[in-house]
């Protein structure tokens, strides 16, 4: 039998199998302790490898038991729900999966903890607690890494054989040891999180040594096995829910921006988002995406699903979109099989009727298509994309369009024609001195058409002033686009001349 997972094991009461496996190492004198890890080659001498002391990953000497343990109990767990889901003679929903997943938990856990007292030191009631917690975890939610990932101020994890590198919003970065006692166990982890995700046809192995997929909370994995030790690289959303109000309380933009930016999305301008890795521009996107009127239809494109505005349910209507990767062979045309691209989806959205079409991210030669959809009638579309400061925007927009073989003076007038406006989003990282990642809107462009050396002439609307990094009100948009901003934006001008914003003081602790 099978647990949901897809995770072979032998039949049997698992209850009484954990049980007689407890005994034994106990009777044969072995602790059930996690096997040490193997150093990385290239750490500090002074820094020692990280040592796994029976104890379950995020739980330190609290429960002195393997995490095959609880691997067990969710194996048991899951049998639980098939033999549930076949006395019903129906498929369980989720809802009902992970009511009758808690009941059967807690079931297991105590029939477990009976029979580990026996020969052991009984687990307290906060242990048992927390027992049950991480066997609902494996089944459901991140496993072992689901207690990292539930602290609201972790940004990025990322795994690299036996140390786990956890990035903060709001503190300098932490090495920890990983939670699996060795490179198979998280091998296993990574293919039985991406089965769940509905990515079991591509696993993780030598013959497909890179995945992608989701998390069930959501989060962005992608893991590899072409580097020294697995790596698995782990992006939350820890503001998934954030719309102008957020970001404006946390200082990404002013209220002037706001009332500006909400304006762009209500006039249906096209927007190009710009940054440097990690700066908050799917945040941003996010947010702006949240600003288009319910009475019209969005199409979300992206090859990691991040914008989760499908399931907001109270705005505009919104078809989610996600690439598809190959399962690593070819057909006889030299085409990845089962491949689904950004660039292939992007024509497809205009079959769905959608007003507006949002690419997550253009990376690649989707940058075509998806300006050609902006400039032929998909008014309002939005897309981000890496740039590594405001003044390289238009150039790094260059290098996709030039790979996908326009000549510059064709991708000029693409650009030219098909973006509105550009904003780009700034950060400073003051984590590791005791502060925090202050991010936030530094420019706002005007795209105004073709400059008189033939490339792309932009206004500046909104940029730095002084020492201030953030963007203050320089210059007005052209007429024709200001009285767009008033009449479909209902934008009022008055924002426009307020002296230096309504920006909040930084709080930097390194002033600049």
């Amino acid at each position: 039998m099978a647990d949901t997972n897809g995770t072979p094991h032998n039949g049997g009461a698992p209850s009484t199998h954990i049980g007689q496996l407890l005994a034994q190492r106990a009777a044969d004198g072995h602790p059930t302790a996690f096997a040490q890890p193997t150093a990385p080659p290239d750490r500090p001498a002074d820094s020692p490898a990280p040592q796994h002391t029976g104890t379950v990953p995020g739980l330190p000497g609290v429960l002195p038991v393997e995490w095959e343990v609880v691997q067990q109990l969710r194996v048991a767990v899951s049998d639980d729900l098939q033999t549930e889901a076949a006395r019903q003679g129906r498929p369980l929903t989720q809802e009902d999966r992970e009511a009758a997943g808690r009941s059967f938990v807690q079931r297991r856990v105590a029939e477990w903890a009976t029979v580990h007292a026996r020969t052991n030191t009984p687990l307290t009631r906060k242990q048992q607690e927390m027992l049950r917690a991480a066997v609902f975890d494996a089944l459901f939610l991140a496993g072992p890494l689901q207690r990292i990932l539930d602290q609201p101020s972790v940004e990025n994890v990322l795994l690299d054989g036996p140390w786990m590198h956890i990035d903060f919003y709001d503190r300098p970065r932490e090495r920890r040891p990983s939670p699996f006692a060795d490179q198979k166990a998280a091998e296993d982890w990574v293919n039985q999180m991406a089965a769940k995700s509905g990515h079991g046809e591509r696993q993780l192995s030598h013959a497909t040594p890179h995945v992608n997929f989701r998390l069930p909370g959501g989060q962005r994995v992608a893991a590899t096995l072409l580097t020294t030790h697995l790596v698995v690289a782990i992006r939350t959303h820890r503001i998934q829910n954030a719309g102008l109000p957020e970001l404006k309380a946390w200082g990404t933009i002013d209220e002037v921006l706001a009332q500006f930016l909400a304006a762009c999305v209500r006039a249906r301008f096209n927007l190009l988002i710009a940054g440097d890795m990690g700066t908050g521009k799917t945040t941003l996107l996010r947010a702006l995406g949240r600003q288009i009127p319910a009475r019209e239809r969005l199409a979300t494109i992206e090859t990691d699903r991040e914008l989760y505005l499908d399931a907001d349910g109270n705005g505009a209507h919104v078809l989610a979109f996600e690439a598809r990767e190959s399962n690593g062979e070819r057909d006889g045309d030299g085409r990845l099989t089962g491949e689904v691209s950004i660039e292939d989806i992007v024509p497809m959205t205009l079959r769905y009727s959608a007003n507006r079409v949002m690419v997550g991210e253009v990376r690649s030669v989707e940058a075509v298509p998806m300006l050609e959809v902006m400039s032929a009638g998909g008014s309002g579309s939005m897309c981000t994309i890496h740039a590594r400061s405001p003044h390289d925007v238009i150039d790094r927009l260059m290098v996709p369009l030039s790979r996908a073989g326009l000549t510059d003076n064709a991708a000029y007038r693409l650009i030219a024609s098909a973006i509105d406006m550009i904003i780009y989003i700034d950060s400073i990282d003051e984590t590791d001195i005791g502060g925090r990642m202050h991010r936030h809107v530094s420019h706002v462009w005007e795209v105004t058409g073709r400059g008189d050396g033939g490339g792309v002439a932009l206004g500046e609307i909104f940029a730095p002033r002084g020492n201030d990094p953030r963007a203050v009100y320089k210059n007005p948009p052209t007429q024709r686009r200001l009285h767009t901003l008033q009449r479909k934006g209902r934008f009022d001008p008055g924002w426009l001349q307020i002296p230096g914003g309504q920006w909040p003081d930084m709080q930097l602790v390194m002033p600049l």
